[in-house]
């Protein structure tokens, strides 16, 4: 029995910077307390102040708060990059090696074809790829 992932030699990546993953369709960035916290003190907010400006509630989870168009509200739409990058969700931090991208080379190939960077870049090893999808489940 196999026990590596299909991935078991790694798979490339490299960040273009192209802002296309904070862009695009409504969707979620989800954040926990710390990282609320982290950007509260960011922007020299309190939790309260920032999650009334920056999160919305889904269910018992919360998110960060789209502009209209979709795009992440931390993203700068005139320089294409994010201004909280720092301090940016461990959502953010991992992609995208999330397990609803790499769970099949099918899925993979999903990803290499909406991610620039994605099949391209430095090798990433299956170990660096397994801590990032036990970080968080998307």
């Amino acid at each position: 029995m196999n026990d590596q992932p299909w991935f078991a030699d790694g798979l490339r990546f490299e960040c273009t910077q192209c802002g296309d993953c904070c862009t695009g369709a409504p969707g979620y960035v989800w954040v926990n307390k710390e990282e609320i916290a982290a950007l509260a003190e960011r922007l020299q907010l309190t939790v309260v102040e920032f999650e009334a400006r920056f999160v919305r509630s889904i269910g018992v989870r919360k998110s960060l708060v789209e502009f209209a168009n979709g795009d992440c509200v931390f993203f700068d739409g005139q320089s294409r990059r994010c201004t909280v990058y720092e301090q940016r969700p461990r959502q953010c931090r991992t992609w995208p090696f999330w397990d609803s991208n790499v769970r099949t080379p099918e899925d993979w190939k999903h990803t290499c074809q909406v991610c620039p960077g994605s099949g391209k870049g430095a090798l990433v090893t299956v170990e660096q790829i397994l801590a990032k999808i036990a970080v968080i489940k998307i």
